[in-house]
């Protein structure tokens, strides 16, 4: 369900964008507003980051071999890292250079048309809106009861988080535009347009580092969440198990978790039974957190030792 859903999420998003940035684009032609031009660089960079997405979805969908005994499922992690990277370079710090210039040399660039952008900016809106309820629908059913920051933070699931954010970021900066263009016409001074898009490339920035702390952290390996360690050591410690001496767990992907365990065993258990055990707990363990895909079990016989970590 999530990698369906993140995908509906992000088709949805790049046919959007894909509109947005062509309109945005003749609209920063008509008016020549800053704001314009650097939503529609950042309208560019999503379209560009849909496509980064699912191309990474595909590349984790290839069976594992001989070099990557685990598969490729990191794939989706590694390229929702470079869509931070692209927001920060492509989108934020080019609105900031741009916003910059425009307070600069405010008083030898006006705006042409500006109602032409004030009409674009709110098709955009509508347009925004719609990628957005699409990843807010689709994310909803994985956020449960959780708040929205704690999703982006603990979810294994990359596509989501990085399109709810962008979505979000992009209706915001929608909005700075719209302020900044609506501005300069009641004030005929083109430096608020400037200002808005100063702000266009602050928000995009702050947007992009957390992505990219998020995305580095589950690029580089995250574990079980804290509901599914206790789910995974009440799944253990039952019949034949009589406790877990210690457990680690990684994402491998979104949707496969690794699970290694030793696991203490009656002392006197004869190697037919602690076989029955270990089969016995895995599908335990699987029946409990269905991403527990691979499972690695050491039998031990308990000497009462106090577990380890």
């Amino acid at each position: 369900m999530s990698a369906e859903g993140s995908k509906r999420a992000i088709v949805a998003a790049l046919t959007a964008n894909a509109g947005i940035a062509v309109a945005k684009f003749v609209g920063f032609l008509i008016t020549g507003s800053s704001s314009m031009l650097a939503e529609s660089v950042h309208s560019v960079a999503d379209t560009s980051n849909q496509g980064l997405l699912l191309f990474g979805q595909n590349r984790a969908a290839r069976k594992a071999d001989r070099l990557h005994p685990f598969g490729y499922g990191r794939s989706r992690y590694f390229y929702s890292f470079v869509v931070a990277l692209v927001i920060f370079s492509l989108g934020s710090l080019f609105a900031l250079y741009e916003g910059v210039e425009k307070i600069r040399h405010a008083h030898d660039h006006g705006l042409e048309s500006p109602m032409v952008a004030v009409i674009i900016l709110l098709i955009a809106m509508a347009l925004e809106g719609y990628s957005f309820a699409t990843a807010y629908r689709e994310s909803k059913p994985l956020k449960g009861n959780a708040s929205w920051w704690r999703f982006i933070r603990n979810t294994r699931s990359p596509e989501l988080p990085v399109v709810l954010l962008e979505d979000t970021g992009a209706l915001i900066g929608l909005v700075l535009a719209l302020g900044g263009v609506g501005l300069t016409m009641l004030t005929g001074d083109a430096i608020w347009d400037g200002i808005g898009t100063v702000c266009i490339g602050v928000l995009l920035g702050v947007i992009a580092i957390i992505l990219i702390v998020e995305m580095q952290s589950l690029l580089i390996g995250e574990g079980a969440t804290d509901a599914e360690e206790q789910a995974l050591l009440r799944a253990l410690e039952s019949d034949g198990v009589d406790r877990v001496i210690h457990m680690k767990t990684q994402y491998l992907g979104p949707e496969e978790l690794l699970v290694a365990a030793k696991i203490a065993i009656p002392a006197g258990t004869d190697v037919t039974a602690v076989a029955a055990a270990i089969d016995a707990a895995e599908a335990r363990v699987r029946s409990a957190v269905p991403q527990a895909r691979v499972i690695y079990l050491e039998p031990d016989i308990d000497r009462g030792v106090a577990p380890t970590s």
